[in-house]
């Protein structure tokens, strides 16, 4: 529907409504709303239920009710000292009676007739042995009366009432409605099941009934899925130009043969869909998703050896010095077993060493040149550049912005790019997240790995973790603590849970005190004076971070209380014992992957998670340490994550400096994990689409829909 037999359409702007002009159009400007179309895309907040009747002494106290009452007195209008009004008059149905008051609403006297018969809806209050109700909303009633039993309610803007917006987007349905191209493909349309793209534009706003309602929306969701996919997969290709140095040679023996184990099933997967997209011009665009260790890395190297082995360079870019070193201490020596070279790049590197670094990497002859070099944002420095750049490798994609991504892919020119991520992703939300990259997926641990038992305790069993403490200690372990703050009085990075929503609506905030970090540091170091105690938190120089985690992993700390800076962090097999205070503050991902923080080594590991005071957390807290305690696949994790959180939280603050999402990305009526079936066929279908039409020439009405909604919404087409 993009164009009416009017000549007016969903590109037309909203001063062509009776009664809007400049002043009005500037008011709807600011909900972002200057078309037609952007109008009929303000879908309603919530939908009152008008239609279900009630007697009057039915109604609930504590919400509204529609009765159907005749008017009973004649209306009269008292007037007060304040200049101010209210008009009153009694209406009854065969329940009782009810006093109807409107307040500054004088009009209104002659619209309520005696013996007329009105749908009042509002609360209805007890008023002694009757009932009472303030300024309801009235209309007209008669047995034939055709009275919507849904009114979509709208978001308030200054300026515009709801009841304005409701007469605009009733105008605008009536002008354009129906009258032009449905742009979805009728073969699809058909074989999904959904109704006409009219149909659902007005029954989103006007709903006939709740199936209507249901039918409308998921119309309308598939229409923001399909387009997003649409959008994401054409920009996708318009970056997919052809150049990159094709590596047939995709033979790994060579490395599988140094590992102390096999291959699981998921990472032999995932290495084949490498090996494919690396032999061929077109760049590799790939996320591996997985859990913490399930052999991501394993799977980068391989990609690695791949590229070195067909006589080109690869660069992996970790977001922190320690774990750039720690890639490097696992991977150095295989590469060197395999007669390759391999270097450090990070702001700690030696300006000397820097230098050599940078001359080696772009010496034009192989037999001086770095093949491999792992480093940090030190690789996006001046005069870092690549003699046979052949590919990209980031590890912990959602810590880096989009700047860095790009920097790094500028420097290597059509090489292949693969990026990790150890935040197990509901395929769902990945779809969303990284439209623009190909997904492999690991979901298959490696044989042996031990299961971390996790705990939930409160305040009373503080005596008794510090016991546990001791006890792990003294059998050579070491406890990493994390607290949501770093210092007192500050709030925790994720707000998650510092209130809830009672069963009531009212916001109830926790009362239990946050710990935090540097004085919880000390506290603990009184508590143990035989063990050497250490903070880390994100405010501290990277410097200092590094040195204690050195410390930490080469075991001369043993007790190292953290902020959640360690969620992503290098790998102490010795470390058994991981304690998370106030966890009800974080999220199960989060928890997730704090936990993952141990278990690494042949040690028998322990999570405990440390709730608020007794009895302080709310229901939906108490669920969510639940579901620790007892899941422990990250995947299933992730989806309840995601279902009680949304989706921005999975995205992390970019290396950018940019800030995450708060929870929702930017779907008017979709919700990546309510409507994930209707996603993955919205995909599917945008691209089977592509397959034939990569430019949609057959569908010219499915493409303006994409260039209006996309562009507007995603922010992803330029």
């Amino acid at each position: 529907m993009l164009q009416g037999s009017t000549g007016v359409g969903i590109t037309s702007p909203v001063t062509v409504l009776p009664g809007v002009g400049k002043t009005k159009a500037e008011y709807y400007a600011k909900l972002g709303i200057q078309t037609l179309g952007d109008l009929l895309r303000h879908y309603p907040r919530a939908y009152e239920n008008r239609g279900e009747i009630c007697l009057l002494e039915d109604a609930r106290p504590d919400a509204k009710s529609a009765v159907i009452l005749t008017v009973g007195t004649e209306p009269r209008v008292v007037r007060l000292r304040s200049h101010k009004t209210f008009l009153k008059f009694r209406a009854f149905d065969d329940s009782g009676v009810c006093e109807v008051v409107y307040f500054n609403q004088d009009y209104l006297k002659n619209q309520f007739r005696l013996g007329s018969i009105f749908r009042f809806f509002g609360k209805v209050e007890r008023h002694g042995k009757g009932f009472a109700m303030s300024s309801p909303v009235a209309e007209a009633w008669s047995e034939s009366a055709q009275l919507p039993p849904l009114w979509a309610v709208y978001r308030m803007t200054d300026g515009i009432s709801p009841k304005q917006i409701a007469k605009d987007v009733a105008m605008a349905l009536e002008l354009i409605g129906g009258r032009g191209e449905d742009p979805l493909p009728e073969h699809l349309r058909r074989r999904r099941g959904l109704c006409t793209r009219a149909y659902a534009e007005r029954n989103i706003h006007c709903p006939e009934n709740w199936q209507a309602l249901a039918t409308a929306r998921r119309r309308l969701v598939y229409d923001e899925f399909f387009c997003f996919a649409l959008g994401a997969a054409m920009s996708y290709r318009a970056t997919k130009t052809h150049g990159a140095p094709i590596c047939a040679n995709g033979d790994i023996a060579a490395l599988t043969a140094q590992l102390p184990y096999h291959l699981t099933g998921a990472q032999a997967r995932a290495i084949e869909e490498i090996r494919r997209d690396m032999a061929r011009d077109v760049p590799m665009s790939r996320i591996v998703v997985g859990d913490v260790g399930c052999g991501k890395t394993v799977c980068a190297a391989a990609a690695m050896l791949i590229a070195v082995q067909n006589g080109r360079q690869a660069a992996l870019m970790a977001p922190t010095e320690i774990l750039a070193r720690q890639h490097y201490s696992d991977l150095a020596p295989i590469f060197e077993r395999l007669g390759i070279s391999c270097a450090l790049l990070i702001g700690a590197t030696a300006a000397a060493q820097k230098r050599r670094i940078k001359e080696a990497l772009a010496a034009p002859d192989p037999d001086r040149r770095i093949a491999v070099v792992i480093g940090t944002h030190a690789l996006l420095s001046d005069g870092v550049a690549f003699a046979a750049p052949g590919l990209v490798v980031t590890d912990e994609q959602h810590r880096f912005g989009a700047r860095q991504r790009a920097a790094l892919s500028d420097k290597n020119a059509h090489a292949h790019l693969l990026v990790m991520s150890a935040t197990p992703i509901p395929r769902s939300l990945a779809l969303v997240l990284y439209g623009d990259l190909d997904l492999s997926k690991i979901d298959e641990m490696p044989p042996g790995r031990q299961r971390v038992d996790t705990f939930v305790v409160d305040e009373s069993y503080r005596e008794r973790l510090n016991g546990f403490i001791e006890k792990q200690i003294g059998q050579g372990g070491q406890v990493y603590v994390v607290c949501p703050a770093v210092e007192e009085q500050e709030l925790p990075p994720d707000e998650l849970a510092l209130c809830e929503i009672s069963s009531e609506g009212s916001v109830r905030e926790e009362q239990a005190p946050l710990k935090a970090a540097v004085s919880y540091a000390e506290e603990l170091q009184k508590t143990f004076p035989q063990y050497r105690v250490a903070f880390l938190h994100g405010k501290m120089k990277s410097a200092e971070k590094d040195a204690v985690m050195h410390a930490f992993s080469e075991g001369t700390i043993q007790i190292l209380v953290s902020t959640t800076v360690i969620e992503v962090g290098v790998n102490v097999p010795n470390a058994c014992l991981m304690i998370v205070e106030n966890a009800e503050r974080f999220g199960l991902s989060q928890l997730h992957q704090l936990r993952g923080r141990v278990g690494r080594g042949t040690r028998k590991s322990y999570c405990v998670l440390v709730a608020g005071g007794t009895g302080t957390i709310g229901e939906r807290s108490r669920a969510r340490l639940a579901t620790m305690r007892t899941t422990y696949d990250g995947y299933a994790i992730a989806e309840q994550d995601l279902a009680q959180r949304g989706p921005g939280d999975f995205l992390g603050t970019a290396a950018d400096g940019s800030v995450r999402q708060s929870g929702g990305l930017a779907f008017r009526l979709a919700d990546a994990g309510e409507d994930s079936a209707t996603l993955t066929d919205a995909t599917c279908d945008a691209r089977a689409i592509l397959k034939d039409d990569p430019t949609l020439q057959e569908y010219p009405a499915l493409a303006a829909l994409v260039q209006a909604t996309f562009a507007v919404d995603a922010g992803l087409i330029s």
